[in-house]
């Protein structure tokens, strides 16, 4: 029984660092955001945004949070602006 909770954890373990370490919340993925590029073509490069605020044709994004975040602006579904910290 103790080797089977064991094994357990360290899938657990091992999942979790995967997900950490697969993070889109980067440098690479940043650089390739260009102002005029839609929402769906941003999302297939960072995933589905951690927080959205929509507002009479315009859409606020931000992905990650704490230390490493990017922030993009879309008017009409399209990328206007785009800032980001911490990123590695």
């Amino acid at each position: 029984m103790t080797r089977r909770i064991a094994i357990i954890v360290l899938v657990a373990l091992m999942a979790v660092a995967l997900v950490v370490g697969c993070s889109k919340i980067n440098k690479d993925n940043y650089d390739k955001i260009e102002v005029g590029m839609t929402y769906d073509e941003v999302v297939a490069i960072l995933g589905t945004p951690d927080e959205v605020t929509d507002a009479i044709g315009t859409k606020s994004c931000v992905w990650g949070a704490g230390a490493e975040v990017i922030s993009i602006k879309f008017v009409a579904d399209k990328v206007v602006f785009h800032s980001a910290k911490g990123l590695k």
